[in-house]
């Protein structure tokens, strides 16, 4: 008996002393976490939390010609935004790993000893070339490429030949008949017998790094994973890993695919779309809540609530709410609208804590600063905000839509301006007219304006221009009277009081 059987054995005994859920995200870092990535590790998550169990995360770095550097960092740090919590993985502790494949590699040669030992893999020594021509032939014929299965027949003999003269090979595993279907969590019974479409797949590469397949069931085992959640690309993959399973002599995990996140349209989403990275939503301003919540919006799982109307819950909510059964098996279609509505509802949640509002100030602050770095003169009072976020949460998005162009006013103090077209008397009286508006919206507002210009025998679209230029310092913009209304009646008062001249001031003063 091989010294791999042991401690084979030792580590599934440790699998079925599990008695939680244990599930896993394991993603490849040859790029950054898209949504259909994060819908992926999200139902992982709410499945483990709503059932007490524990999200293992765990890198599948084995092809080591497509690593994209900083990747697996950028994608942590993404789960972590979006208010996954990683219990075992790379950095986070955990009593089964390594959690990074490319640090496993002796225990995948073992595994792989096993396999060898008990006649269900071989090694194939077919050149890089001769499998070219298979493939050419089956184009030419048109059939679907797959090995032949050659080296399956070798004698002892032969391979001990082509191992004495250190001819590089990989190895192969036998696939066989798999009549039993596949019991999927959300797609009911799914039979695939692979071994008629497919040659025997490689499960360890001549640089003796582990195939996908392979090492996916070897960690998965060893690590106590209970239940599997991915994407339906991978469903037909599944019977090669029951045949895997039982090759060892393993227990498999129950098995769950997710239907495919589609745009509005119905096409399916691509990694090449630059729009659905993350760090896309991430820079653009969305929050993590408003994306999550659109990500399950989708694809079910969740009580349908007829007319009920859209809401923006907690995490802890959704994985109480959460059941696998729920989950669409048919394709999920993504409505960017919904994603904006859930920001704007982020944002109005943020404004209504004390903690939360603060850091919302705190982050327009630091927007309007970079947005305006070369200007000293910015209006960034907290109170000043705080208006202008309750103004907005019903009209824009992003917070970023805030240090837009037109918006400028809103921060840019105007410099150096003084009310010359108005005299003393009119412009005290002006300030007073406004300081007693009680309804400091822009149709009362309007109304007033006109009143006061009527009264005082002033022309009302130059007197509109003053008054824009004392509020923004702009030619152009929104309209006076709804600059007021955004700025506020304190704001407002301030800004003219600060374009009085002197001698106009002093008269405001003593009334």
């Amino acid at each position: 008996m091989l010294k791999i059987r042991p401690r084979l054995l030792i580590q599934q005994c440790l699998r079925h002393a599990h008695s939680q859920v244990r599930v896993r995200f394991a993603p490849s870092p040859t790029g950054y976490l898209h949504l259909g990535g994060l819908r992926t590790a999200l139902y992982n998550f709410l499945y483990a939390r709503h059932l007490g169990g524990k999200f293992l995360l765990r890198i599948e770095d084995t092809d080591q010609t497509r690593l994209v550097p900083g990747a697996s960092e950028r994608l942590v740090e993404d789960l972590l935004w979006a208010g996954i919590e990683i219990d075992e993985g790379p950095g986070f502790g955990g009593q089964l790993g390594p959690y990074v494949q490319s640090q496993r590699t002796e225990i995948y040669s073992k595994a792989i000893e096993e396999l060898l030992h008990n006649g269900t893999a071989y090694r194939c020594f077919c050149t890089e070339r001769r499998l070219d021509l298979l493939r050419k032939e089956a184009l030419r014929t048109r059939q679907v490429p797959r090995y032949d299965n050659k080296c399956r027949h070798l004698t002892t003999t032969e391979v001990d030949s082509l191992l004495a003269k250190d001819t590089p090979h990989c190895i192969r595993f036998k696939l066989t008949d798999h009549e039993e279907p596949l019991d999927d969590l959300i797609y009911g019974k799914v039979h695939h017998n692979v071994s008629d479409t497919e040659g025997d797949p490689v499960v360890m590469k001549s640089d003796q790094f582990p195939t996908y397949h392979f090492a996916n069931v070897v960690d998965d085992h060893l690590m106590g994973i209970t239940h599997v959640l991915r994407g339906v690309e991978w469903q037909i993959s599944t019977t090669k890993h029951l045949l895997l399973y039982k090759a060892f002599g393993w227990q498999p995990p129950k098995f769950g695919h997710l239907p495919l996140l589609v745009n509005a349209d119905g096409t399916k989403l691509s990694k090449r779309q630059g729009d659905i990275g993350i760090q896309h939503f991430r820079e653009r301003g969305y929050f993590p809540q408003a994306l999550v919540n659109y990500v399950v919006s989708a694809g079910g799982g969740f009580e349908h609530r007829t007319n009920a109307k859209q809401q923006l819950l907690s995490m802890q909510a959704l994985y109480e709410q959460f059941h696998i059964e729920r989950v669409n098996s048919h394709p999920s279609r993504l409505n960017p609208e919904l994603l904006d509505d859930l920001n704007r509802m982020e944002i109005a949640q943020r404004l209504s804590g004390n903690e939360s509002r603060t850091k919302l100030v705190n982050e327009v602050q630091q927007l309007v600063k970079e947005a305006y770095p070369h200007h000293s003169n910015l209006d960034l009072a907290e109170d000043h905000i705080l208006d202008v976020l309750n103004w907005s949460s019903k009209r824009l998005t992003l917070l970023q839509d805030l240090t837009s162009s037109k918006l400028s006013f809103l921060w840019v103090k105007p410099c150096d301006f003084q009310i010359k077209d108005l005299s003393a008397e009119q412009l005290a009286h002006l300030l007073q007219l406004i300081n007693a508006i009680q309804d400091f919206h822009k149709d009362e507002l309007n109304v007033k304006l006109k009143s006061f210009a009527q009264k005082e025998n002033i022309k009302f679209p130059q007197m509109m221009k003053t008054l824009r230029a004392a509020l923004s310092g702009l030619k152009e913009g929104p309209g006076v009277a709804e600059m007021m209304e955004i700025l506020g009646k304190s704001v407002t008062l301030e800004r003219l009081k600060e374009a009085l001249p002197k001698e106009s001031l002093h008269l405001e003063q003593h009334q």
